[in-house]
């Protein structure tokens, strides 16, 4: 049996050697899933950048190999739909997994949309678009980042206060207070850490926030739920370079 040369389909350059075109998908992979699990690693969430890596090159791999074997497939019957099928559901278990409840209130809806849209920004670099999976990844690289503060630009602000935060713990919980932060606003300034007491690991955590006095009650009682914090303390100031009396 005579060797049969293998290609896989890139857009704007053809057919091209099947090492080639997986070596493009791969790259452009790994460069679009680093992109959005930065984006998502800065808000401080639970998918950053090694998961969004894992995910988008896998969902890349598995649609490249199933369009692969399709294309060899040497007369046989083969549905080249089928391997992404299942991507579609089966990413549901894993965005499933980052939804939480936590007294009532929902969280982790925008990272597990997140995996989402990543597995498909996979799927269209496997089919050998990555022309249209830049874009896409462009897109939601925007509504990430600029939604928020554009829905934020149309609410009123004149109710919204500045707020200087204490929060007392006997644990390591600068991270878990940050992804509670961001969950409420985008609006965080100067947040310090220091070590109170090194043998039982005592912390005082600092920092300012933009917000409405509303949002403010619910975040504190939030950061009081958490089993390490100690006391949550805030108070309003005039702006986050002012000092405010207790």
């Amino acid at each position: 049996m005579g060797h049969v040369e293998q290609t896989v389909y890139i857009e704007y350059l053809g057919n091209v050697d099947v090492y080639l075109g997986m070596g493009i998908k791969i790259v452009t992979g790994l460069i679009l899933g680093s992109l959005v699990g930065y984006d998502r690693e800065q808000k401080m969430k639970n998918a950053g950048i090694k998961t969004n890596v894992l995910i988008c090159l896998g969902a890349t791999l598995y649609t490249a190999i199933s369009m692969l074997g399709h294309v060899q497939g040497g007369g046989i019957e083969y549905d080249s739909a089928r391997i992404p099928a299942q991507i579609v559901s089966g990413i549901g278990f894993l965005g499933a997994g980052a939804i939480m409840k936590d007294k009532g209130n929902i969280i982790g809806l925008t990272t597990a949309a997140t995996i989402w849209v990543v597995a498909s920004i996979g799927m269209t670099i496997g089919y050998g678009f990555p022309v249209i999976a830049t874009i896409f990844t462009i897109t939601i690289l925007s509504v990430l980042k600029l939604l928020g503060p554009i829905y934020q630009g149309f609410e009123s602000t004149k109710n919204h206060k500045y707020y200087h935060i204490e929060v007392l713990s006997h644990g390591d919980i600068k991270n878990l207070v940050k992804e509670i932060v961001f969950n409420t606003t985008d609006r965080i300034d100067e947040l310090h850490e220091q070590i109170v007491d090194k043998e039982t690991n005592k912390r005082h955590i600092d920092f300012y926030v933009y917000m409405h006095p509303k949002k403010m009650r619910i975040m504190g009682d939030e950061l009081r739920d958490i089993v390490q914090v100690d006391r949550v303390h805030y108070h309003q100031i005039e702006s986050k370079s002012t000092t405010s009396e207790s």
